[in-house]
């Protein structure tokens, strides 16, 4: 809740009109939920322009809204006006990040952010009252909304950031002020974006840029990490390589680091290394090794990533809420360690630009090196490309155009031995596999 003079001296919003309104206000950008103690703060994107709604806001009981247009409606009675919309909301949320003062953890990478995101909350809460970024709202908006509904006895923050092009990490991460950046890889999710592998360990490391100075920089051990790094404070890089695997199978790993015994409920090299940059986070707050092992165990797979089903007497393991060349390189290898009679459905990759084809072969090329059976189902037009180079090596392989003819065939050439593992990018929108077999 904010007072007008919070809010004016937050954003150093220009007085347009005051009745001398005396509430506390919350900020809402959405006149579909407003109510008479908020204050309108319209949001424009490409293709909408919030300043059109003020008048609805009102209408439904707002006393008091933000323009920067300097539109002024007698209903209301207080208005402030400032130079951007969205400028004013970042400095409203980093108003009460200041005003709470949690310890500030960023995260980014081209993938695991979310997974990561999840980890560090499962060890950070294990000891503090912490607060994370709901689901994957991770741009500049769900930055405010993140901040903005963060308990007033939080003592942890931890805030996921994506990014779509250059300068937008740099943009959140100056309101965002970490004291601890994590970057969990920079590998070529959004190349067709940003268009080279440097570009976007440019972007990536970006967040070092809000990063306080007495503050630590976490990421895993890249050289095209450290060759766009601009941060002269401590740095700490992590890779698999340092770890001694104790144990793995099926939803569980254990592994020694520095010494100490940590243990997760998911499998894969990767998982591993994403629970490293939790492990060190934790270390750096003060935590001791048993309090950070409780917090891992705690950790489970949200949906769609590594997450197991049982339909019909088959078990399938849906990791497909994203996919790119890495993480579908790491996550198949990781499963078909793991399972006996391996299937893997594989699906299109997306925002890989002008070489998405090459990148759809180098997956290809790398998984034709698994010394161990495993049946391929490539659904898409670009998922035939990881086909070739596995019938080469003599992978069976079968190829289909959309989810439900794959689904079909699923069905009809599996039993009860088989283990399903689907990857995709989001937008092949692989749950309608699962759908069709429930069907």
């Amino acid at each position: 809740m904010f007072t007008k003079e919070d809010l004016i001296k937050a954003t150093g919003a220009e007085v347009l009109k005051d009745s001398g309104v005396d509430i506390d206000f919350s900020v809402s950008t959405d006149t579909r939920t407003i109510t008479n103690s908020d204050i309108y703060l319209p949001l424009k994107g490409d293709s909408f322009d919030g300043e059109e709604f003020i008048k609805n806001a009102i209408q439904k009981g707002a006393k008091a809204y933000f323009t920067s247009q300097s539109k002024i409606f007698d209903d209301a009675e207080l208005i402030l006006k400032v130079e951007d919309t969205k400028d004013a909301y970042m400095k409203i949320a980093q108003y009460y990040k200041n005003k709470i003062n949690p310890t500030v953890v960023g995260i980014t990478g081209s993938s695991g952010k979310t997974t990561t995101k999840e980890m560090v909350y499962s060890v950070l809460s294990a000891k503090f009252k912490t607060h994370k970024t709901f689901s994957n709202h991770n741009n500049e908006i769900g930055f405010c909304q993140t901040v903005l509904s963060m308990p007033c006895d939080t003592q942890m923050l931890i805030v996921e950031m994506g990014m779509r092009g250059l300068g937008e990490i740099e943009y959140i991460t100056k309101y965002l002020n970490p004291d601890y950046a994590i970057v969990t890889n920079c590998g070529s999710a959004h190349v067709g974006r940003l268009g080279s592998l440097d570009n976007i360990a440019i972007a990536k490391c970006e967040i070092a840029d809000g990063l306080k100075p007495e503050g630590t920089f976490i990421a895993l051990n890249q050289e095209i990490t450290k060759k766009h790094l601009n941060f002269s404070g401590e740095k700490i890089f992590y890779s698999v390589n340092d770890v001694e695997v104790w144990e793995r199978k099926p939803s569980y790993t254990k592994f020694a680091y520095k010494g100490d015994v940590y243990e997760l409920n998911v499998e894969g090299d990767y998982n591993i290394e994403n629970s490293l940059s939790a492990i060190n986070v934790g270390l750096k707050v003060g935590m001791a090794p048993n309090e950070i092992a409780q917090g891992l165990r705690t950790y489970h797979p949200i949906e769609k990533r590594w997450e197991v089903e049982n339909i019909k007497g088959l078990r399938f393991i849906n990791d497909s809420y994203n996919a790119n060349p890495e993480s579908m390189k790491a996550s198949v290898k990781a499963f078909v360690e793991l399972y006996d009679n391996p299937v893997v459905v594989l699906g299109d990759m997306a925002e890989l630009g002008e070489d998405e084809k090459k990148y759809h072969t180098q997956v290809g090329e790398a998984l034709s090196e698994i010394d161990k059976y495993v049946k391929y189902i490539l659904v898409g037009k670009l998922a035939k490309y990881i086909g070739r180079p596995l019938e080469t090596e003599g992978f069976e392989v079968e190829y289909f155009d959309d989810n439900e003819q794959a689904a079909l065939y699923i069905v009809e050439n599996s039993d009860k031995s088989n283990t399903i593992f689907l990857k995709a990018s989001r937008a092949m929108k692989f749950e309608q596999i699962l759908e069709k077999i429930k069907e």
